[in-house]
């Protein structure tokens, strides 16, 4: 079985013929020679081009825990990994696309049931989903199994009374709260119901945690993110096992023309490659600065509330991440007393970006109740942090000094 990080390297670069390119090229066209009356694979590129497969595939070996190369357009398994019978992944044009279509597999009148701490983008779109009366929105606390079981099994009943489908959407952990989720308890639960799976994977990505492994119908990534890691393209994808599911979704994204540009899919390919190197050290750095940062509550050298992240033993559901997680990923909040704080403190940092976005190499702060839509259960001073690759101790230091000085003039202005 080939590993992880010898597969991010090694996969998706096509047959080993002499004189065949080492990294697959790019098709930069629009339409394809057709042979009349022949069957043609390749058409006009809004429905697929030879360039975007060994991303597509690379990212559904990742997901389903196989780790064979891509021979042909075939993939190559053995009996002895017990693999997901994985199709090709799917790319879009960015994650909002990828998750458009993932929601679009609910026809009109379905249920979704949402975590109500999610990404804030597909949240406002369910949002003004369900206010155009195009889907029922139930929204859970995801870390709460037992009280989601419960949301499953009344919708359900309800969704069956109705003769209409239910989606149970999980995030883990969660955006930005890090909650994380029972994915084989609530996965299970839902499929023995009969609702449709999908997992959000951005926050752990594949080389963490393989949503497919535990029956989830769909795994969705906003590629932009950890996968291609360098905050420099829009991307998509969604990966599933179930053919027609895939064959639904495939359709979406050629008739809704959210497809990839060419030189993107290039960028995040080249990206993915090295994913192990860079998420092994964004998350050594995120769990040492969770741990000093954690050491300095009470003390009163800062104004400090808080600090989450799944590696601390203080997190809510800390013994669930250790046991499910390959991982505690790079991802960690502090929270200062409000929001003015907060931004002051943003305002006073040198080496940290204040940004949106996450998982590329460079680390970026932002604080997340800055955005209108997202939910009053986020702390006004929560302060989203996505740690990159810098070295840690100047991490450590930047983020410290702006602390350290905004709580000193605090201090001067309260007397």
């Amino acid at each position: 079985m080939t590993d992880e990080r010898t597969y991010l390297v090694s996969g998706g670069r096509g047959a080993h013929q002499e004189g065949a390119p080492v990294n697959p090229p790019v098709d930069f066209t629009s339409t394809y020679r057709y042979r009349p009356g022949a069957e043609n694979r390749w058409d006009y590129a809004r429905e697929g081009v030879p360039s975007w497969a060994p991303l597509e595939e690379l990212l559904a070996h990742l997901e389903a825990g196989t780790r064979q190369g891509h021979r042909g357009h075939g993939f190559v398994t053995t009996a002895e990994e017990h693999p997901v019978a994985v199709l090709p992944g799917l790319l879009f044009s960015s994650g909002m696309a990828a998750i458009s279509a993932v929601t679009h597999l609910l026809p009109p009148g379905g249920h979704l049931i949402l975590p109500r701490h999610s990404y804030m983008g597909f949240s406002s779109l369910a949002q003004q989903m369900a206010d155009r009366g195009l889907l029922t929105l139930h929204r859970v606390d995801i870390a709460e199994t037992e009280a989601v079981k419960t949301t499953i099994a009344d919708v359900a009943t309800l969704a069956q009374a109705q003769d209409s489908p239910v989606m149970l959407w999980v995030e883990s952990p969660t955006n930005p709260m890090l909650e994380v989720a029972d994915l084989p308890a609530l996965l299970a639960e839902a499929k023995r119901r009969g609702l449709i799976t999908v997992v959000d994977n951005t926050f752990a990505t594949p080389l963490r945690q393989q949503p497919l492994k535990h029956g989830a119908d769909v795994v969705v990534h906003s590629v932009t993110k950890f996968l291609a890691g360098h905050s420099d393209l829009i991307m998509g994808a969604a990966i599933t096992a179930d053919e027609e599911l895939h064959r639904r979704l495939h359709e979406h994204r050629t008739l809704h023309g959210a497809i990839p540009g060419p030189m993107e899919v290039f960028l995040a390919l080249r990206g993915v490659r090295t994913l192990a190197v860079r998420l092994d050290a964004a998350e050594s750095n995120a769990g040492e600065l969770a741990r000093r940062f954690a050491a300095l509550l009470g003390t009163g050298e800062t104004q400090l509330r808080g600090v989450r992240y799944p590696g601390l033993d203080t997190h809510p559901q800390h013994s669930r991440a250790a046991a499910q997680l390959g991982g505690f990923g790079a991802i960690l909040t502090i929270e200062l007393p409000d929001g003015d704080t907060a931004d002051a403190v943003l305002e006073n940092l040198s080496l940290w970006t204040p940004a949106t976005s996450l998982g590329g190499v460079e680390s970026l702060a932002e604080r997340r109740r800055r955005h209108a839509t997202e939910p009053d259960t986020v702390p006004d001073g929560l302060i989203r942090l996505s740690v990159g690759i810098e070295h840690v101790d100047d991490l450590y230091a930047d983020l410290l000094h702006a602390l350290r000085l905004v709580a000193s003039e605090n201090r001067d202005e309260n007397g």
